[in-house]
């Protein structure tokens, strides 16, 4: 994965800066949690996990982040490594098993079709959040909680005719920001 040079500069400043103080991190985190998230959540069975990951990561990355040395690898790449073994460490914590990147290579240097799904998922997990909190409601309770279109209606004290619209609009609403995003 290349950086363009102007970018992966200012990355290399932004780390620079954040080793010498660590109250600058705020800049690293916020662009890179979505993509960390995304990266994540393809990894574990539930929000309430992939959040509790996420910020396991950012909480390793920042007390780890005085040892980290740029080579001119985006800094992702090692928030990606962070998380492939926090999602391990948890993962043998918990007995279970999932596909996790075999090598640091893997993890260094990830496949170009998974890596454009972990962007395309970060993209789409900012993009329901800024939709109308009634929209994203109906949004995350259906197709994160998997809830029936009726258990949301209950929910919310609406006709399921009401839910089907909310939705309909929503994932309208999500077609057009992400045509707007990837233009």
């Amino acid at each position: 994965m290349k950086v363009p040079k102007q970018e992966a500069e200012d990355e290399r400043q932004l780390i620079a800066a954040a080793q010498l103080d660590p109250g600058r991190f705020g800049e690293l985190y916020e662009r890179n949690f979505e993509r960390v998230y995304a990266f994540v959540a393809r990894r574990v069975r539930n929000r309430a996990e992939a959040e509790d990951v996420t910020s396991e990561v950012f909480h390793r990355a920042l007390a780890n982040l005085r040892r980290f040395e740029w080579r001119g690898v985006p800094f992702a790449a090692w928030l990606y490594r962070l998380a492939a073994h926090a999602v391990a460490d948890r993962l043998q914590h918990a007995g279970r098993e999932t596909e996790l990147p075999t090598s640091a290579e893997d993890i260094a240097d990830p496949d170009p079709v998974a890596m454009r799904q972990v962007e395309e998922r970060a993209t789409l997990f900012r993009l329901v959040a800024e939709l109308p909190s009634n929209q994203q409601r109906v949004v995350v309770m259906r197709f994160v909680e998997q809830k029936s279109i009726r258990e949301i209606a209950q929910h919310l004290r609406r006709s399921e005719g009401a839910v089907k619209q909310l939705q309909f609009r929503a994932l309208e609403n999500l077609r057009a920001r992400m045509r707007r995003a990837h233009a």
